[in-house]
């Protein structure tokens, strides 16, 4: 769309209608967002603005990219937002502390993008229930990349919102993160259009042949048109043309003006904010005055208004390039001077760092504490753009090449580990001190890890670790061991870390409860279980009573929590798990959370409650839709397993084959579960023999496998092969003991020794279950009492235990095993009741999610915060939910679920 007067546009209507078609469904509640492409001077601002004139009663947001702006944190998101920013009280607390701390309205924990895009999408759902919202992002290749990452985040979960989201971009691949949106592709304009728009906007009237020439020159571009025009005069063209010859004519204009009318227009392009106060400040300090500042916007380069801007941002790229060096730092010095250092010290840095020529440690330093800013605000980019800047004024070569450093580790956390690597390459080449190089080493071994997660990547982490003080590498010594527990290609490599690691790093004294974890895994790997068993309570412990502080670190809580399942501690299992999403949540800890979810649901299975685990993988599932990331699945294979799936044990294990490094144990212990559960106990044998190989040989395995080698051994005829897991549950139950421990213990000893005494030992193991948590476990010995008891010819007696363990089986969802009493019972003439349909089969998994969490007490806005989107999104899914169940409120929800 090409303006050439108030109210009245050149073509583009079907355009205008590709705009609309997003518009008109956001008016109604289902929201959407577009791409507008194309080259500079396509029309792509003109065609959104007309677009925006023509939605009478909404609320219209903009903001824009400034090539020179990129890499200040959320400015972009802040132009776009601050309008409605008085919105925010509405908003749950985590989501309004993260605004204003990216906002700098107040110094907050650090938030992560997910909790600032869902803060974003809050704000703007709050502000689309008075009227619909229209927002637009020009040039958004431009903008910084914490905005671009929260908008392409916004933009996915408007579908239920009164909210549409436009997006002007000169080319797709400047803008991945928006590639899955739908595009819209401008083209030039066709000869008459681009004639109506000459005869508007040509002060000249021109000969055929001339207009022609201009009509070529241009090639359908309405900036072209229109500036070509401008210059041509009333006789011709000037010599050059074209599209990149637009640029030029700015500059050439440019040139042509008083070095006065020059030096503002300097300023102006070199800062991108348009603030009109700080420009007049800027020139008052350069000498010049009101009539300096009027000759520039008769220039016919720059629009003075509540804000200053450019025609267009070539105006401005091409004003800022073509000022000359020094009047470019002139400015810059005027911009920093003119800057308050109270209300944006960050901007005065940036000014200052742009105008100096050498080394300046003050400057220097002052960037750096502007990173420190920006990383409490979450710009990771930002931080690494002040670290970079600070480095190349910083003096010494030492001091130098450790900001490269830190700007390389801000670059990997903001998710590009190319640029992190050229960092580290250039502190290299500053030669700098041997402690240096060794950090650099490391650092470079840590980004080839985050990008592979491979073996090799793993392996070279710790070589590189070897090369710094052991104090400052445990937690590397620790991310590289739990990256080897569930390696495949060499069970012994483990057991030679976990030497490498007892020989090098000593013990901290006191010890924080990581020191602890990593020391317990090691020897949970070199001892026998009841040498090691002590060191694993004593970690447990100690991350037990860590998690129940306020501000207590998620990180690595999963890994206690699977010493627990090795110790046969439930509660606690339960207790560190259910506190690590709990703080993950609270804390916005986005990386760890849909591990800790994950874990959840593997604690949630172990015990039993198959339907919260199928509520954990699946929240886990919308966390990394939202982050735009992928995890294992071993939860889900464990659950199906647990379930007695087999579709979807096979469905998951075809996947896992095609990732590496994923536990050699993990798909054969799942897989004697499932078959266990079936009957098919020699497959069974199988699959946990090869377990029990690879532990053997010192790899990691899921403990739990003993349990059940230990039945399948049974079973077959081959209780020798079940001699050592058998001493293993005897030694966890002897040197810890409880309910779980004590109970497998008894079942062991009476599956393996299946005599008369083999009765008292049932029953034992049933009495123990029945007072802990696990009532898969409980069901499962109950199950098995009543086989051996058909087995010993007492089937009154039998068919009272194989019902019990059949209902409570089909209760919990252990399919496999509910088949297999049902089989048993099957072969006594006991039938089993009829199997009642579950109301609950016909909902999705997300469905499921919110109905389970709706019927637990929480909110709208409490479910749309745990599967980030909006409270409409929820409201949907409720709305969807209630007609396939029949109901109609959230009291009858809670009575179908309780």
């Amino acid at each position: 769309m090409t303006a050439i007067r108030s109210g009245f546009f050149v073509a583009r209507e079907t355009e205008l209608g590709e705009i609309a078609s997003v518009t008109g469904p956001a008016a109604q509640g289902r929201g959407g967002a577009m791409l507008v492409l194309g080259e500079a001077g396509i029309g792509k601002s003109t065609l959104i603005g007309a677009a925006a004139s023509r939605l009478d009663g909404w609320q219209v947001l903009r903001a824009g990219g400034i090539e020179f702006e990129s890499e200040l944190p959320y400015s972009a998101l802040h132009q776009l937002c601050a309008p409605v920013l008085d919105r925010r009280a509405a908003l749950p607390a985590p989501q309004r502390s993260a605004l204003e701390a990216v906002f700098g309205l107040h110094a907050g924990v650090t938030p992560t993008p997910m909790l600032v895009g869902l803060a974003v999408l809050g704000l703007l759902s709050a502000v689309g229930r008075r009227r619909p919202v229209f927002c637009t992002v020009d040039d958004v290749q431009w903008t910084d990349a914490g905005s671009r990452q929260v908008l392409a985040f916004v933009a996915a979960r408007v579908a239920a919102e009164r909210v549409a989201i436009v997006f002007a971009a000169r080319d797709a691949a400047s803008v991945p993160e928006l590639g899955r949106l739908p595009a819209l592709s401008l083209t030039g304009l066709a000869d008459s259009e681009a004639l109506t728009l000459l005869r508007y906007r040509a002060p000249f009237g021109y000969e055929a042949a001339i207009l022609q020439r201009i009509l070529a020159e241009a090639a359908g571009n309405p900036l072209a048109l229109v500036e070509i025009a401008r210059d041509a005069g009333p006789f011709g063209l000037p010599g050059d043309g074209g599209h990149g010859a637009v640029e030029h004519r700015f500059v050439s204009r440019f040139l042509r003006l008083p070095v006065p009318t020059r030096s503002v227009l300097a300023l102006a392009a070199a800062e991108p904010t348009g603030d009109l106060v700080l420009l007049r400040r800027a020139m008052a300090i350069q000498g010049l005055d009101a009539a300096n500042l009027a000759a520039a916007e008769d220039s016919g380069l720059l629009v003075i208004g509540p804000r200053v801007h450019f025609r267009h941002p070539l105006a401005r790229s091409a004003v800022y390039r073509s000022a000359g060096v020094e009047p470019r730092r002139q400015a810059h010095a005027a911009l920093a001077a003119g800057t308050d250092v109270d209300v944006d010290p960050d901007r005065r840095a940036w000014h200052r760092a742009n105008a100096i020529t050498g080394p300046d440690e003050g400057t220097a330093a002052e960037l750096e504490r502007s990173a420190g800013r920006a990383q409490r605000r979450g710009g990771f980019a930002a931080v690494a753009a002040f670290l970079e800047s600070a480095a190349r004024l910083t003096p010494g070569r030492s001091e130098q090449a450790r900001r490269l450093l830190a700007a390389a580790r801000a670059r990997l956390s903001s998710g590009a580990p190319s640029a992190a690597r050229e960092l580290v390459n250039e502190a290299e080449r500053l030669q700098p001190e041997p402690a240096d190089r060794s950090v650099a080493r490391l650092l470079r071994a840590t980004i080839d890890y985050h990008v592979t997660r491979s073996i090799p990547a793993t392996i070279a982490l710790v070589d590189a670790a070897d090369g710094v003080g052991p104090d400052d590498v445990r937690e590397t010594y620790l991310e590289a061991f739990a990256s080897l527990m569930f390696s495949v290609d060499d069970p012994g490599r483990l057991r030679r870390l976990a030497l490498h690691i007892r020989e090098r790093v000593p013990h901290r004294q006191p010890p924080r409860p990581v020191d602890l974890l990593l020391r317990a895994l090691v020897e949970q790997n070199l001892r026998p279980v009841d040498e090691a068993m002590p060191l694993m309570r004593r970690t447990v412990d100690a991350f037990r009573e860590y998690a129940r502080t306020p501000d207590a670190d998620p990180w690595w809580m999963e890994r206690a929590c699977a010493l627990s399942v090795d110790l046969g501690d439930s509660d606690a299992m339960e207790e560190i798990v259910d506190r690590q999403v709990e703080l993950a949540r609270a804390q916005g800890a986005y990386a760890i959370l849909p591990h800790a979810l994950r874990f959840q649901a593997v604690a949630r299975t172990i015990v039993g409650r198959f339907a919260d685990a199928q509520v954990c993988v699946t929240e886990a599932r919308a966390v990394d839709e939202a982050a735009g990331t992928s995890n294992l699945v071993g939860s889900d294979l464990m659950l199906a397993a647990w379930s007695g799936d087999a579709d979807r044990f096979r469905e998951i294990r075809e996947k896992l084959r095609g990732w590496v490094g994923v536990n050699p144990t993990a798909l054969p212990y799942a897989n004697g579960v499932l078959c266990n559960g079936s009957g098919d106990h020699e497959a069974a044998l199988n699959a946990l023999l090869l377990v029990q190989d690879q532990h053997r040989r010192g790899s990691y395995a899921v403990t739990a496998f003993h349990h059940e080698l230990v039945e399948a051994a049974a079973y077959v005829g081959r209780p020798e092969a079940a001699t050592e897991s058998a001493e293993w549950i005897g030694t966890v139950a002897r040197v810890n003991p409880n309910a779980w421990t004590t109970g497998a213990h008894l079942l062991a000893c009476a599956l393996l020794d299946p005599g008369l005494d083999a009765q008292d030992r049932y029953r034992e193991a049933i009495s123990r279950f029945a007072g802990s948590r696990m009532r898969v476990h409980y069901a499962r010995a109950r199950l098995l009492y009543g086989q051996w008891l058909r087995r010993v010819g007492r089937r009154a007696e039998a068919r009272v235990e194989l019902r019990a363990a059949h209902d409570l089986l089909s209760t919990v969802g252990a399919g496999g095993f509910a088949a297999r009493a049902a089989r048993e019972l099957d072969a006594i003439g006991g039938p089993t009741l009829a199997d009642h349909a579950d109301p609950l089969a016909g909902l999705t998994a997300r469905e499921l999610l919110v109905a389970r969490k709706v019927a637990s007490g929480a909110g709208t806005k409490e479910v749309a915060a745990l599967l980030f989107v909006s409270p409409r999104t929820i409201d949907a899914h409720l709305r969807n939910l209630y007609r396939k169940l029949g109901i109609t409120s959230r009291r009858q929800l809670r009575e179908l679920l309780r």
